[in-house]
C-alpha cells in the first residue's frame, strides 16, 4: 500500500471512439456505424488501464469482451460497462470485497445481470466495492481505497464506489450499481453522478434479496447523463416489467407539469447537515421556485429508534453472512473479515433479541414516510449529511466504535427509502467544495415514481448542465 496522500485530478477522456460520449450518444453512433462496438471496448479497456493505477476501482477484467453486434438488439448495444463485484457474472470470481475467502467463478449469470445485459453492453470486467458493501466509503484492512477522480486523496464513496470512479473519469459512460442503504446514490454524490434507486421490484430481484427478511437491495447504474440512466431504465422494462408498479418507460425530457416538492435539510434522527451542504439544497430550491414548481419545507417524523433499528439490521446481515459464508467459498472464515463486518457482527450478538421487534418497526417505517407525502409529489434532502471525506476517514482499520459514530453521522438520509422500498435519485447540486469535489442532492417519491424523479432531474441538468470534470 501507498503511504503518501495523494490529491489530484484523473480522469481518461480524449480523443478516441468514446470521445465525449455519454452511453445513449456512443450507442447512436454505434448504430450509425460512425464507431465499431469492438473499438469502443478497445479504447474503453485503454482508458481503464490509464487511470486505473491511480483510482484502484476494477476488480476483475475481462482480457477478450466480446462485444455485442451494432446491429444487436438493445438500447445500449456495444456500449462499454462494468459489472459491481457482488453480483455474478457468468465464469468471473464474484468476491464481495472481502478478503475472508478465495472467490470461485460463478456458474450463471446473476438474474439482474441478464436483465443489464439485455440492454446490449458490452462488459469489461467487475468493480470493486467495500466489503459486503457496508461500508459507505470504498476502503480495506490490507488493499489500496478506491479513490474519487475529482480529488484522488479523497473517498469515492460507497458501496457502489468503483463503478462510480471509472464513470466519473471517462474511463465508460455507464456501470452497474446496487443500493442497500445508499450505495447507488451515496457515490454518486462524492464522484458528481446521476444514480437513480429504482422501486423495490422494479427491477429483478436477486436470490439473496428474496431470502432477506426485509429486502432493502436495489440495483441499478451510475451514469453522468440523465438520459443515460433513463435509457437503461427503459431497457430494464422492456426485458422485464414489474406489472404491479406503473410503467416508467422511456423517458426523454422534462415534463410540462409543474410539481409540489417538500424539502428538508436536516435528517429526521436528529444529524445535521454540514453548511456546504446545506448551502446545496437551499440552492436547489431556488432553482425549483425560478422553474415554476412550488417548494415547501416538510416534516419526516420517524420512529426515534430509526436509526438503532437499521443498525441492527445491517449487523444482523453480517451476522447471516459469518453463518452462511461457506457457500460463497469453502474457505470462507469469519475471523478475516474486515473490523467494520466484525464490528456490526458484534454488535448484533449482543442486542440479538431486538430482532422482531426492529422488523417490526422497520416495517411500518412505510406509515410515516407516506404521511410526509400528503399533498406533495416529490421530497429534497442532502444525499449525505456533510461533504465527502478524505482517504481514511470511514476506514475499516478506525476503531469500530469511532467509525459507526462516523458513519451514522455521514449517512443520515439515504436508508430510509431502502427500508420503505421508495424510489430516490442523487444528482449533482451546482458548485462544489473547497476540494473541488462534487455534492449531490437527493430526490425521493412514492412507490412507482421513477418517471416524475427522472423529468425532473433532466429540466435541471437542462437548467444548468452538471459539472465535467474534463474540464477542470
Amino acid at each position: 500500500m501507498t503511504t503518501f496522500e495523494e490529491k489530484a485530478t484523473v480522469h481518461a477522456f480524449r480523443d478516441d471512439a468514446l470521445g465525449e460520449h455519454d452511453a445513449v450518444g456512443l450507442a447512436a453512433a454505434i448504430r450509425r456505424g460512425e464507431v465499431g462496438a469492438a473499438e469502443a471496448a478497445r479504447d474503453a479497456a485503454e482508458r481503464v488501464r490509464a487511470v486505473e493505477a491511480r483510482l484502484n476501482a476494477v476488480q476483475v477484467h475481462i482480457d477478450a469482451p466480446a462485444p455485442q453486434a451494432a446491429s444487436a438488439a438493445g438500447a445500449l448495444a456495444g456500449v462499454p460497462t462494468f459489472v459491481k463485484d457482488n453480483t455474478d457474472y457468468l465464469g468471473l470470481p464474484t468476491g464481495h470485497g472481502s478478503a475472508a475467502f478465495a472467490p470461485r467463478p460463478a456458474r450463471r449469470h446473476a438474474p439482474f445481470t441478464g436483465q443489464f445485459l439485455s440492454s446490449g453492453v458490452t462488459v469489461l470486467g467487475k468493480t470493486r466495492l467495500p466489503e459486503f458493501g457496508f461500508s459507505p466509503s470504498t476502503e480495506y484492512e490490507g488493499a489500496e481505497p478506491v479513490r474519487n477522480p475529482w480529488n484522488t486523496g479523497f473517498s469515492a464513496g460507497g458501496s457502489s464506489g468503483g463503478s462510480a470512479a471509472l464513470v466519473a473519469a471517462g474511463a465508460v459512460p455507464i456501470a452497474h450499481a446496487n443500493d442497500g442503504g445508499g450505495s447507488i446514490r451515496i457515490p454518486a454524490a462524492c464522484c458528481g453522478l446521476v444514480g437513480l434507486k429504482p422501486t423495490r421490484g422494479r427491477v429483478v430481484t436477486n436470490a439473496q434479496s428474496r431470502q432477506l427478511p426485509l429486502d432493502i437491495v436495489s440495483d441499478g447504474v451510475v451514469s453522468r447523463s440523465v438520459r443515460d440512466t433513463a435509457a437503461f431504465l427503459a431497457a430494464a422494462e422492456a426485458h422485464w416489467r414489474n406489472p404491479t408498479l406503473p410503467p416508467v418507460g422511456l423517458v426523454e425530457g422534462p415534463a410540462e407539469r409543474r410539481l409540489r416538492i417538500g424539502f428538508l435539510v436536516d435528517s429526521p434522527n436528529g444529524v445535521r447537515a454540514d453548511p456546504a451542504t446545506r448551502a446545496a439544497v437551499t440552492e436547489t430550491v431556488a432553482r425549483l421556485e425560478r422553474l415554476g414548481h412550488a417548494v415547501t419545507p416538510v416534516e419526516l417524523s420517524l420512529d426515534p429508534r430509526f436509526t438503532d433499528d437499521f443498525l441492527t439490521y445491517w449487523g444482523l446481515l453480517s451476522f447471516l453472512l459469518g453463518v452462511t459464508g461457506r457457500t460463497l467459498g469453502a474457505d470462507f472464515d469469519r475471523r478475516r473479515m474486515d473490523g467494520l463486518s466484525r464490528g456490526l457482527r458484534e454488535a448484533y450478538l449482543k442486542d440479538w433479541r431486538r430482532t422482531p421487534g426492529v422488523l417490526r418497526r422497520l416495517k411500518r417505517t412505510k406509515e410515516a414516510y407516506a404521511a410526509s407525502f400528503r399533498g406533495l409529489d416529490l421530497v429534497l434532502t442532502p444525499v449525505l449529511a456533510h461533504t465527502t471525506p478524505p482517504i481514511g476517514h470511514l476506514s475499516p482499520t478506525v476503531p469500530y466504535e469511532t467509525l459507526i459514530d462516523r458513519i451514522l453521522a455521514y449517512v443520515a438520509f439515504t436508508p430510509v427509502n431502502n427500508v420503505v422500498g421508495t424510489p430516490s435519485l442523487s444528482l449533482p447540486a451546482t458548485g462544489a467544495t473547497d476540494d473541488g469535489l462534487p455534492i449531490g442532492v437527493m430526490f425521493s417519491g412514492r412507490p412507482g415514481a421513477e418517471r416524475t424523479l427522472l423529468e425532473l432531474a433532466f429540466e435541471l441538468e437542462a437548467d444548468r448542465p452538471f459539472r465535467r470534470i474534463q474540464d477542470l
